[in-house]
């Protein structure tokens, strides 16, 4: 009788939902708690289930879930909470996962960390790219691996036990105590494990941290499919057929967009694809220089998530170890390349680089001439031989647009991959799917790469493709478009507030293709101590922030976006895109995005608003 309140109330709740849960990957931004998120989400969730309340008013009153959808969105936390009250568990307990290989590895990694054994089990077959071996050899994992044609099968094991099974309806679980970690995987839909027991529940926030870093949450629109099976078991119509033809319409706009020739790798997220360009380049690494220490080398105000997920790889492989890589705020990306370079050099070890261009906050562009030379440089081992050349890994989401790799172009001689966030420019918004890109020097990297996206299965879905090969077309106007705004927006704040400091790319940048469309902003304070103009600015940060999303509701958003089609999007660094920086290294600045569709005039005018306030 519960299970059909259940689904009876679900049933009037997808017919009812906000289109922003299906169509924008950050639904509700003004109504965010990120300490909360999906708890806060989910609790109210909770009491419009008691109450029979699925109108679609009450819906869209919902606070934001998660952040983007890597973690989770409302469509995946209304998916496990679903599972969880069929099950009669904790719906943290229930995590659902676009990739199908993501969660055992998820599993594997907490039991390397803590020395445990795990045996996966599975019924029927995994999926092709399911690769024991390099799961072995490469990420360091160990398991038994055993296929079974029944649960009674299953004896007691000494460690963690892991059942993968593929069906139709994910939501199906037949929970029996012998077994630890639920899998249900789906080909086209991904993934949902089901945490079963409470000597288990120490892997719930671990496996949750590796759906923000390594992966992606069930996307909305596969995440309602899923729903929908489970209230009707019928499948809905597939657009696998459609694939092909929207994916080489997406490689064709990036060929063109970035001026490489060589094929582009698509992923579901832009961490999904930094994942993959790092572990296919450690076993890159393996192969060709078996037993040497391996460098990722990182700035330590970078995005939050690239700074994480290089020391989650760290901590796994004895053999990595992360450098610090100062590249803002005074310090020159150049000099510190080349002193970090002269070091792994001596030691006879393997650098990969991470770096923004420009970077973020500060939109600094280094002297790029000056960077192909170090990059360049050969450099000597303490006995004399020459050390391995360095892999320049190039974040340019704030510049797509920049042609870095293509022949002649300023990087095209240098070991170099750059990837994108598709969230930003690349989707205008609609998905979280990233590309990257290589220049002929690198191109048999891309091989490595191309393995590892596909054996986590992190390859864009079909929406994600369909959306990007509608999107891109217009990315290069779209980004002059907003550029243009931020540039006007810039030249303002700076006429009627000359006592702030604002960092942006110089007109002469522009000039060469740097036209990015966010600029940090550092506000005057007061105070007689450090801490008191610290703690003045900090406050003073909110003021605006709050001043233009209640002013301008429609279009100011408390959010990292970037690239958008639409509004203004505000942040501060230190408490959103830089959450897992150590504290010396956070930016507590105003970082401010635009778009090339927004009233700048009543930007403008609220702006003034604050400054006769302050």
């Amino acid at each position: 009788m519960e299970d059909n309140k259940v689904l009876n109330y679900i049933n009037n709740v997808l017919q009812n939902m906000p289109a922003d849960w299906l169509n924008l990957t950050t639904h509700r931004l003004d109504i965010y708690d990120e300490e909360l998120a999906k708890t806060q989400f989910l609790g109210q969730f909770e009491i419009l289930f008691n109450t029979n309340n699925s109108r679609s008013s009450a819906l869209n009153e919902l606070p934001t879930a998660f952040d983007y959808i890597r973690l989770g969105h409302p469509l995946s936390c209304v998916l496990e909470w679903v599972i969880a009250n069929l099950n009669s568990i904790n719906s943290e307990n229930v995590i659902s996962f676009s990739s199908r290989t993501i969660p055992v590895m998820a599993v594997l990694r907490k039991n390397l960390l803590d020395n445990k054994n795990t045996q996966i089990l599975y019924s029927g077959e995994l999926p092709d790219f399911f690769d024991a071996q390099i799961l072995r050899q490469v990420y360091g994992y160990t398991f038994d691996l055993k296929k079974i044609t029944h649960t009674k099968e299953i004896s007691e094991f000494d460690g963690s036990t892991i059942l993968i099974t593929e069906q139709d309806d994910v939501c199906n679980f037949d929970l029996t105590p012998n077994i630890d970690f639920f899998i249900n995987i789906h080909v086209d839909l991904g993934s949902v494990l089901l945490v079963n027991g409470e000597q288990n529940e120490s892997y719930v926030s671990e496996i949750q941290h590796v759906r923000r870093r390594e992966t992606i949450a069930m996307t909305p629109a596969n995440t309602l499919i899923a729903l929908k099976y489970a209230l009707q078991k019928t499948s809905s119509d597939d657009k696998t057929a459609n694939r092909e033809t929207n994916k080489n319409q997406v490689l064709n706009s990036i060929k063109n967009i970035t001026g490489t020739d060589i094929k582009a790798l698509v992923g579901s997220s832009g961490l999904s694809m930094q994942y993959a360009i790092v572990m296919g380049l450690i076993h890159d690494a393996q192969e060709k220089h078996k037993g040497k220490a391996i460098k990722i080398i990182v700035p330590p105000n970078c995005y939050g998530g690239t700074n994480d997920q290089a020391r989650r790889v760290a901590a796994c492989i004895d053999t990595i170890e992360v450098m610090d890589l100062p590249v803002d705020g005074g310090k020159d990306m150049v000099q510190s390349i080349d002193t970090v370079l002269k070091e792994i050099a001596e030691e006879d070890a393997i650098p990969y680089i991470i770096a923004e261009i420009p970077t973020n906050p500060r939109v600094e562009v280094p002297d790029l001439q000056k960077l192909k030379e170090v990059l360049s440089k050969e450099r000597k081992t303490k006995n004399g031989e020459i050390a391995i050349d360095p892999v320049f890994i190039l974040d340019q989401t704030f510049c797509p647009n920049v042609h870095f790799l293509g022949e002649d172009e300023i990087l095209s001689s240098v070991r170099t991959i750059a990837y994108v966030s598709g969230s930003k420019f690349p989707s205008g918004g609609k998905c979280t799917a990233g590309y990257c890109v290589s220049n002929k020097k690198s191109e048999d990297l891309m091989h490595k790469i191309a393995l590892h996206l596909r054996l986590c299965d992190n390859e864009a879905t079909n929406l994600q493709m369909e959306l990007l090969a509608e999107q891109l077309p217009s990315m290069l106007q779209r980004i002059d478009g907003a550029y243009k705004n931020t540039r006007e927006f810039v030249n303002f704040i700076n006429d009627n507030l000359p006592e702030a400091k604002i960092n942006f790319v110089s007109d002469e940048l522009a000039n060469k293709g740097f036209t990015p469309s966010v600029f940090s902003l550092d506000l005057p304070t007061k105070g007689n101590t450090e801490e008191e103009k610290e703690s003045y600015k900090r406050a003073l940060n909110l003021t605006l922030i709050n001043l233009m999303i209640k002013e301008i509701p429609n279009e100011s958003k408390f959010c990292v976006s970037y690239g958008q089609l639409k509004g203004c999007y505000w942040t501060i660094p230190a408490t959103s895109t830089q959450g897992t920086t150590k504290e010396g290294d956070k930016d507590y600045i105003v970082r401010v995005a635009l778009s090339p569709n927004l009233d700048l005039e009543l930007h403008k005018k609220v702006f003034l608003d604050f400054i006769e306030k302050m």
